[in-house]
C-alpha cells in the first residue's frame, strides 16, 4: 500500500470513529484480527468499538501532523475529552494488504500551558518536506539515537543537532543544547536520567522522523521523539515520555 493510501486510511478513520462517533466503522476500516497496545481499550475490534461507543460529549481530535512510511502512519495532535485535561498524543498505526487499520500504539500526556520554551507541545512545521531525503534523515536519526540516546555519547550531540537552531517543544526544556542541558541537569537532580533501552519504530517521511523506544527515566517509560532535520542536522523535537503501565487490558504489551 502506498503513502498516500495509507495515511488516507487512517484520516478516514480517524475522522469517522473518533469525530463521527461512528461504531460501524470499525467492521467496515479496522482488520478482524486488530492488534491492540494501548492502554486505553482492550484488544481487537470489539475493545475498539466499545472505546468509541463510550466516547463523552464534546470529545474530539485537534491533529497537528501526520507521517506516513510505507504500512505505518502516525498522527501527532491533542485529545480533547479522554480526562479532565486535554492529552497530547502520538498514535500509530500499522495498515494491512486490504488496507484497514491492523495494529495501533499510542503515548499520552497531559498538555502543559506554560512551557520552558514558550512553545506549545504540537506547534510548528506541520506537512513534510524534503521528500527525496527520506532515507538519509532516518539514517542520521536512528544513527543518533544509538549513539547519543542508547550509548548516551553526549560529546556526539553537536554531529547531529544543529547549535544554530534547535526548536524544542519538550515543556521542561528551553530551546537550543543549552536549553536541553540545563534540563537534564535538572532532571538528573531529580533522579529522571535519560536512559534508552530499545528503539521499537522508526517512521520516516521527508523532514520528520518518529522514534518510538523504551527505557527509564526514573521509572520504566516509553520514550516518543518526534524530530525534524534540516541540512543534514537535527533542528526540532516534540516528545512525550509516558509511563509503563503495570497492567494492560491486553495482553500485547505496549511495544
Amino acid at each position: 500500500m502506498g503513502k498516500g493510501n495509507a495515511k488516507e486510511t487512517v484520516l478516514t478513520a480517524a475522522k469517522e470513529l473518533f469525530a463521527d462517533k461512528d461504531v460501524t466503522a470499525v467492521d467496515r476500516l479496522v482488520a478482524p484480527d486488530y492488534r491492540q497496545h494501548s492502554a486505553l481499550a482492550p484488544d481487537g475490534r470489539e475493545g475498539l468499538r466499545g472505546l468509541v461507543a463510550n466516547l463523552p460529549e464534546g470529545f474530539r481530535y485537534e491533529g497537528a501532523r501526520v507521517i506516513a512510511d510505507g504500512d505505518l502512519v502516525a498522527l501527532h495532535g491533542v485529545y480533547h475529552g479522554f480526562g479532565p485535561d486535554p492529552l497530547v498524543a502520538f498514535d500509530l498505526f500499522r495498515i494491512d494488504g486490504d488496507g484497514r487499520l491492523a495494529e495501533h500504539w499510542d503515548a499520552l500526556t497531559p498538555v502543559v500551558e506554560h512551557t520552558a520554551s514558550g512553545r506549545t507541545q504540537i506547534d510548528g512545521p506541520t506537512a513534510a518536506t524534503d521528500l527525496d531525503k527520506t532515507e538519509a534523515n532516518r539514517a542520521l536519526v536512528v544513527e543518533f539515537a544509538e549513539k547519543v540516546l542508547k550509548g548516551a555519547d553526549y560529546s556526539a550531540l553537536t554531529d547531529y543537532i544543529s547549535t544554530g537552531q534547535y526548536d524544542q517543544h519538550n515543556p521542561e526544556a528551553a530551546d537550543g543544547l543549552d536549553g536541553f542541558g540545563a534540563a537534564a541537569a535538572a532532571w538528573g537532580e531529580q533522579g529522571k536520567n535519560l536512559v534508552y533501552r530499545h528503539l521499537h519504530k522508526v517512521v520516516a517521511e521527508g523532514d520528520l522522523v518518529l522514534l518510538q523506544s523504551e527505557g527509564e527515566f526514573g521509572e520504566p517509560v516509553a520514550y516518543w521523539d518526534l524530530f525534524r532535520v534540516a541540512d543534514g542536522k537535527i533542528v526540532e523535537h516534540w516528545d512525550i515520555v509516558a509511563p509503563i503501565p503495570a497492567e494492560l487490558p491486553h495482553g500485547n504489551g505496549l511495544f
